[in-house]
């Protein structure tokens, strides 16, 4: 029987959850909020895909183990 433990997410550091990005560009004004135009287009917030928003992963030690 293999040892499974857990360790922190890389990709989300724990956190549960991907941040969104920003881009920001004054050539592709695209949308108008107000009297002011929009220059920066955002992602959400994501549940991380490497973890499954459990901040966790389980490893195998027998596969990890160094050689």
């Amino acid at each position: 029987m293999s040892q499974e433990k857990s360790m922190v997410c890389p990709v989300c550091q724990g956190k549960k959850v991907v941040q969104g990005t920003c881009e920001c560009d004054a050539e592709w004004r695209g949308s108008k909020v107000g009297d002011e135009w929009e220059e920066c287009r955002c992602a959400p917030e994501e549940q991380c895909y490497a973890c499954n928003g459990t901040g966790l992963i389980e490893i195998d030690e027998k596969k990890c183990s160094l050689k």
